[in-house]
């Protein structure tokens, strides 16, 4: 199961919080061990050491408790050893974890950057055939805007044509009815005269 960098810091702040509770917990029982020894009365103390030195059973007693004592300082000194040692062992596992985390973390970002160049390269390779696209593209629409302009004016030429010659059928018409007017009167003069 492959876990991610995030599982793994996860994994060992909650080890180092466990770690710490256990820490937290093993003090306070050291604190109540010493709090019920100060509870005593120094008159209780001193009757406790009376009669612990009283009998030799008794001593055996206490030499037992004593024991029982020390071994419990030295289980609690080993306990707290072996926790100071898990502890550091947890913060050096999650250094390497951090470590491995900013290695990878280092490699995206070249991986990235890599990317960015290749596309930068596939753009620059792209873009002179989209300019030459582009190129075409202007001047077949400036074609087919000449060629529209071409047919626009000659249809324009045709119409000049056509309007010329009926002005100038109008004109030769007009000039022959003034002719013809020109000769009435001029037949019309004549009969008067």
């Amino acid at each position: 199961m492959v876990k991610t960098a995030r599982d793994l810091i996860e994994t060992a702040d909650l080890l180092l919080h466990l770690s710490l509770a256990l820490y937290v917990s093993l003090l306070k029982c050291k604190r109540h061990k010493a709090r019920t020894m100060q509870a005593q009365t120094p008159e209780q103390q001193q009757q406790s050491l009376w009669i612990r030195s009283s009998t030799h059973s008794q001593r055996d007693a206490t030499s037992e408790e004593e024991r029982e004592d020390e071994d419990e300082a030295f289980s609690f000194g080993s306990t707290l050893s072996a926790f100071r040692a898990k502890e550091e062992q947890i913060e050096r596992k999650k250094m390497e974890i951090r470590e491995r985390v900013f290695a990878r973390l280092g490699r995206v970002e070249e991986e990235s950057k890599t990317l960015a160049m290749i596309r930068k390269e596939l753009e620059a390779v792209l873009d002179p055939t989209r300019k030459e696209v582009l190129a075409m593209r202007k001047k077949i629409d400036m074609e087919k805007e000449y060629i529209q302009a071409r047919e626009a004016f000659d249809d324009k030429n045709r119409e000049k044509a056509l309007l010329v010659s009926r002005l100038m059928e109008a004109v030769s018409e007009s000039e022959r009815l003034r002719m013809k007017k020109l000769e009435e009167l001029s037949k019309t003069m004549d009969s008067i005269r």
